[in-house]
């Protein structure tokens, strides 16, 4: 196939992406009149709104026509590395990232183009066709930053030479795309989302919505959460405590009926899991420690350089620009009254009876609770500190904290 500056003038190109833009033509159109990829046209489309005047579809090579040995030597090397992760059957991958290997190859001071690499990992059999999935639309649901947040978790063996899988939490905002929140935990639990979306609200404040899936610890579904044989509760009659804490700061919650309904963050997801599997692959990472470094690399990576597919925009961009013209659904953070302290906004929360001798009973333990009326029913707030291994206990009534206790972690028999 001729190049495309042998086929076209400038001002030929010009005018088809001015039809577009015009909404003249479509972006299929102008694809099949230029016969080029969906990547060749943004990347024209962006060259042309950024400098028309100076817009040119001029070809000049950049880079030698061959590749040194040294060169050859190290493509072939990290194929070879690549084939190795491939084909091992523990790791959550499928197939291969030419483009992860051309950052690393960059990495070690070699700058060659993906499609280098895709002819060259043919010759060497280390090449699989990628699967034709169905085409669907990707689209921004929102019009403000803040709108809604997509909360979700992942558990995978992230380094094959790890004893054990850890859970990736991770939040992004639907209109930005931006990961707000991305951290391993070593078991999914309440307490492990609780923290998540506090530090998402104090660095970005209290979003309009959530977008969570229907997992037990967002959502009590009838018939598979429920101990009675005649299903007495229905379906979200029983607030979870992630549930709790959404009500206690205003925030609506959407649960997801299928993984599919959560392709905004799922798609981030893979992006994550194959990028840091390969890394802690390659680098013989074993602690999550280790595996928390690698994710704050790509995070980075994602928020501040990447170009996003379906906004065209790197997120951070988007997200600050969204920040700076006020197009933001965002309430800055702020404790509800009666409160005075985060931990009792981001706790998990209890209720007991205060009995004839001013004491309530709590997970086997007897606590005494002066000045509260006898059988009055009084708000239990539990704060895990797990690095101290204490629980403190935080008991109020009328609005007012009428007591507060630390106890051994260890002894409360409680699925945090």
């Amino acid at each position: 196939m001729t190049q495309l500056h042998k086929r076209f003038s400038d001002d030929q190109v010009k005018v088809l992406l001015n039809g577009y833009c015009q909404g003249v033509l479509t972006r299929a159109e102008v694809q099949e009149l230029l016969d080029i990829g969906k990547t060749r046209f943004f990347a024209l489309l962006k060259a042309c709104r950024q400098a028309p005047e100076a817009f040119s579809i001029a070809y000049e090579r950049q880079t030698p026509g061959r590749l040194s040995p040294p060169v050859e030597a190290g493509i072939e090397r990290e194929l070879l590395r690549e084939k190795q992760i491939v084909e091992d059957t523990r790791l959550p991958i499928s197939g291969y990232n030419y483009a992860a290997l051309r950052d690393r190859l960059r990495q070690q001071g070699i700058q060659v183009s993906v499609t280098t690499i895709i002819e060259r990992a043919k010759r060497l059999d280390c090449y699989k066709p990628r699967k034709k999935h169905k085409l669907h639309e990707r689209e921004v649901l929102t019009a403000s930053i803040g709108a809604l947040v997509q909360h979700d978790s992942s558990l995978h063996l992230w380094s094959p030479f790890a004893k054990e899988k850890w859970v990736l939490i991770t939040s992004i905002d639907d209109f930005s795309r931006l990961l707000l929140f991305a951290d391993f935990v070593p078991k999914e639990t309440t307490w492990a989302h609780i923290q998540a979306t506090q530090a998402l609200m104090q660095a970005y404040g209290i979003p309009l919505r959530y977008y969570v899936d229907s997992l037990r610890v967002f959502r009590f579904v009838q018939g598979r959460d429920s101990i009675w044989r005649k299903h007495v509760l229905q379906t979200d009659d029983v607030d979870t405590q992630w549930g709790k804490l959404m009500h206690v700061l205003g925030v609506d919650v959407t649960y997801a009926l299928s993984p599919q309904a959560k392709g905004k963050i799922e798609r981030p997801y893979q992006w994550l899991q194959d990028r840091i599997v390969r890394t802690c692959a390659l680098e013989n990472i074993v602690r999550i420690e280790e595996v928390r470094a690698v994710l704050k690399q790509e995070v980075d990576r994602y928020n501040y350089h990447q170009v996003h597919s379906t906004t065209q925009e790197i997120p951070s961009m988007r997200f600050h620009r969204a920040q700076q013209e006020g197009n933001s659904l965002f309430r800055p953070f702020g404790l509800p009254k009666p409160y005075t302290s985060p931990k009792d906004v981001f706790c998990l929360r209890e209720t007991r009876v205060v009995n004839g001798y001013r004491r309530i009973s709590l997970f086997n333990h007897t606590i005494e609770v002066p000045g509260v009326e006898l059988y009055e029913e009084v708000e239990i707030h539990l704060v895990p500190d797990t690095p101290k291994q204490a629980m403190e206990i935080r008991v109020w009534s009328h609005d007012k904290m009428v007591h507060s206790v630390a106890l051994p972690l260890e002894e409360f028999r409680v699925h945090l």
